[in-house]
């Protein structure tokens, strides 16, 4: 019965072969790569150039790179199933290691053929680059209209001038794709996107952000001084960046979410097999109400948003790209991954808030699901504004 509905909807919740083969790859991959190190690059807020370059050999770093340029062409799902696992063992390494994927983005959505062949074939598949995507300015982080890096068309070049904020990667990056004002009149109509490599004179990184969580990715500010771009390096058409920066928020934030998936699950683990070792009043601490609901809570709450992003994700690859399910998805895999490693926290009492426990980490690590990729709040604006529709 249930095989012969399966066939009629044709919905199903079981991965392919492949797919789980891509799953445990990324799941042992995390467990020997990740996990014994994460506390150390975190402390140390150490870049991990290795683990990405490890990951890129297996085929886990630059995974939406079409085939036609030498990628392997996966699709948002999948990339999601590497993200949840990979977010598991550290978002923080997760977070370096998937970059790549953002920051390309701009250049599979609005890149000609000769644009892809050479920033995605040549530059990152052939050489092991780094890319970042450069958006966020310290005024203009969830208003992206707010941006004020100019780009001035001159005589068979742009030149462009203003800062980045917050840029993941920025100083390891060999280029960027950046988005700025070519009409500061038009409003959303006047941004366009760009590819800039970091040898070109007037660009400049700062020094990296000190960072409460995720320590093992690096965050910088970039400064463009009169920085002359060829005309070739305009990503689509002038005019068109915000549209194409909201495209790839469609493709970013599933996978973003399924990061903070993997944090909830590796919260859950470790609450079980605490509650389960330790005692009190006689007894597993789990079999203690209070604690036994939290964990609960732990568990559906995991389940619930990893179906969210399976819908996310299953949505952009059917062509039906929907902000609303997007929103749905970031927002609750972040406020439900904060709630989990509070509880986590909780549930180890003290030990929870020592060093030599991994829920500590996982604590400080969380918080910025709640604000990169689209603050919770601004979630909830989309889902109201899709809603409301008329």
């Amino acid at each position: 019965m249930v095989d012969r509905v399966m066939e009629q909807t044709g919905v199903s919740f079981e991965l392919s072969a492949e797919q789980k083969m891509l799953q445990k790859m990324a799941r042992e991959f995390t467990a020997k790569e990740i996990i014994p190190v994460a506390a150390e690059y975190d402390e140390h807020a150490k870049f991990p150039e290795d683990i990405f370059h490890k990951a890129r050999e297996l085929g886990l770093v630059n995974m939406n790179i079409p085939a036609e340029v030498g990628g392997v062409g996966a699709s948002v799902f999948e990339e999601c199933l590497v993200a949840e696992e990979l977010g598991y063992g550290c978002t923080g390494i997760s977070t370096s290691i998937s970059t790549n994927n953002l920051g390309s983005l701009p250049i599979i959505l609005s890149g000609n053929d000769q644009q892809k062949q050479y920033w995605l074939g040549e530059r990152l598949m052939e050489n092991g680059e780094f890319v970042s995507y450069c958006v966020t300015e310290a005024a203009a982080g969830s208003n992206v209209v707010g941006m004020q890096t100019r780009a001035e068309r001159k005589d068979g070049y742009y030149l462009i001038n203003g800062s980045k904020i917050f840029i993941t990667n920025a100083s390891h990056a060999n280029f960027f794709t950046v988005f700025a004002k070519t009409d500061p009149d038009a409003g959303h109509r006047g941004i366009s996107a760009f590819v800039i490599d970091r040898n070109t004179p007037g660009v400049s990184v700062g020094k990296k952000f000190d960072k409460m969580g995720q320590r093992a990715s690096d965050t910088a500010e970039i400064v463009f001084e009169n920085v002359e771009v060829p005309v070739e390096n305009l990503l689509g058409k002038e005019g068109q960046g915000f549209y194409t920066a909201m495209k790839v928020f469609d493709y970013s934030r599933p996978g973003v979410a399924a990061a903070a998936v993997g944090l909830q699950r590796r919260a859950l683990d470790e609450s079980v097999k605490y509650a389960r070792e330790r005692e009190a009043f006689g007894v597993p601490i789990y079999q203690h109400q209070a604690i036994g609901h939290k964990i609960a809570d732990m568990a559906i709450n995991y389940e619930a948003s990893r179906l969210l992003v399976w819908q996310a994700a299953w949505m952009v690859e059917s062509g039906h790209a929907n902000a609303k399910i997007a929103a749905y998805a970031k927002a609750f895999a972040a406020d439900m991954a904060t709630r989990a490693a509070v509880d986590a926290v909780q549930v180890l009492g003290g030990y929870g808030f020592m060093k030599e426990y991994p829920v500590e980490k996982l604590l400080r690590d969380v918080k910025i699901f709640q604000i990169y990729e689209g603050t919770s709040e601004i979630q909830r604006n989309i889902i109201v504004r899709e809603l409301f529709k008329s």
